[in-house]
């Protein structure tokens, strides 16, 4: 399998095994968006509480130039260290919700 491919893989598993039994309340939906043309991965909250809309990226992640960028982690999980454990090198995986100055200080990819 390319690296490309491994990596999509990667990530859809990474998602959906987030999303099953993730939902908040009853009226919160948990839905995955996979956007394989700009290679761009979602993890969003979706729904109502009361008379509040809620809509919230929880998760976003990207694969640019053949690394995984993390653009947005709102969980308590260490996306980084699941993405190692599951076979993609540090260097491949760039924190880009830190800004660029700090990358190089993480151990993963700048």
């Amino acid at each position: 399998m390319d690296k490309l491919n491994k990596y999509r893989t990667i990530i859809k598993k990474f998602l959906t095994e987030q999303a099953q039994g993730n939902s908040l309340d009853e009226d919160i939906e948990t839905e995955i968006v996979f956007d394989r043309e700009r290679e761009r991965y979602l993890l969003i909250d979706l729904g109502w509480q009361k008379h509040q809309r809620i809509y919230n990226c929880v998760i976003h992640l990207e694969i640019r130039n053949e690394k995984i960028w993390i653009q947005r982690n709102q969980t308590d999980l260490p996306i980084s260290g699941r993405l190692i454990a599951e076979g993609v090198p540090p260097q491949d995986i760039v924190l880009g919700l830190q800004p660029a100055y700090v990358r190089e200080y993480t151990g993963l990819g700048v």
